[in-house]
């Protein structure tokens, strides 16, 4: 994920602002304080082209052996194409029996007709989508940075008519969502409306859009590292960030690491997933990873 890219990322203050005060309201009022229900942390890619050195020599099925290391993957092939029925059924039967796909709204509903007279698109893309059954985990909705504050109301009624059993979950681009505080509340009032997931985009050049404002009890953050020392410091902060979220009653956590050259993604994901491990007793697979 190239987006927020820049040139010297130790020029940037990668400090995580303070965790927004609706956020713990939201905890406290729907959260579980009985520990984590779903904790999902994985790359946004599974082709050999990408995640180079990770696959061992011979693999000849890259989504059965990303599945047998990962528990979940953030779905970004989706975004790209309307894959048929057919698509989603293969990979759901070559997916591991624990594993989750979050895929991404086609970019033809967001981006190309940006949510305009949407519906039966959005209910083919739904269709299809089912086939991955219990692997499918939550969709994410991410709007081009052009799409502004005044189509909020296109915005809430996508939000509408998703199915209500399919957990979403959205990100918003356009600079104007979180310099005005009023937008900013008028968005998160509509996503909390719709239980729609706030997602937190962590990338060097838009420090804005770590609002630290959840919507539910769902942390879905999309981490891009910028292939510098800082990445992993970086990933302890927000591991000390959950952990704050989790005292207040943080349900699921959707955590999800780019990289702006995607090879070194399995090998920051092993080191989020053994701290985690410790952190919070879980014992989720470390994946291999070749050096």
């Amino acid at each position: 994920m190239k987006f927020g890219k820049v040139e010297h990322p130790e020029n940037i203050d990668f400090n995580l602002p303070k965790t927004h005060p609706d956020t713990i309201k939201v905890l406290n009022d729907k959260g579980n304080n009985g520990g984590f229900k779903d904790v999902r942390i994985g790359c946004a890619k599974w082709n050999r082209k990408d995640l180079k050195n990770f696959y061992p020599r011979g693999t000849k099925d890259e989504l059965k052996y990303y599945s047998s290391q990962f528990n979940s993957i953030e779905f970004n092939g989706s975004f790209y194409r309307m894959y048929e029925e057919e698509q989603f059924k293969k990979w759901y039967e070559k997916a591991d029996d624990d594993f989750k796909f979050f895929p991404k709204v086609p970019r033809l509903i967001s981006h190309l007709k940006r949510l305009n007279e949407t519906e039966e698109l959005t209910d083919d893309f739904i269709k299809n989508l089912l086939q991955l059954k219990e692997k499918l985990g939550t969709v994410f909705l991410q709007m081009p940075e052009n799409f502004a504050p005044k189509f909020l109301e296109r915005l809430d009624s996508f939000f509408e008519h998703w199915p209500k059993e399919i957990p979403l979950s959205a990100e918003v681009r356009h600079e104007d969502w979180y310099a005005d505080e009023t937008v900013a509340n008028e968005f998160y009032d509509v996503l909390k409306k719709r239980d729609v997931a706030h997602i937190i985009t962590d990338t060097a050049g838009r420090r804005d859009l770590i609002h630290m404002r959840l919507s539910n009890p769902t942390a879905f953050i999309r981490y891009n590292g910028a292939n510098h020392s800082s990445d992993y410091t970086r990933l302890d902060d927000w591991l000390d960030r959950l952990e704050e979220w989790h005292k207040e009653g943080l349900e699921n956590v959707y955590f999800f690491i780019h990289q702006n050259v995607e090879e070194a993604s399995p090998l920051l994901s092993a080191y989020f997933i053994e701290k985690f491990n410790k952190r919070f007793k879980t014992d989720i697979q470390i994946p291999k990873t070749l050096k």
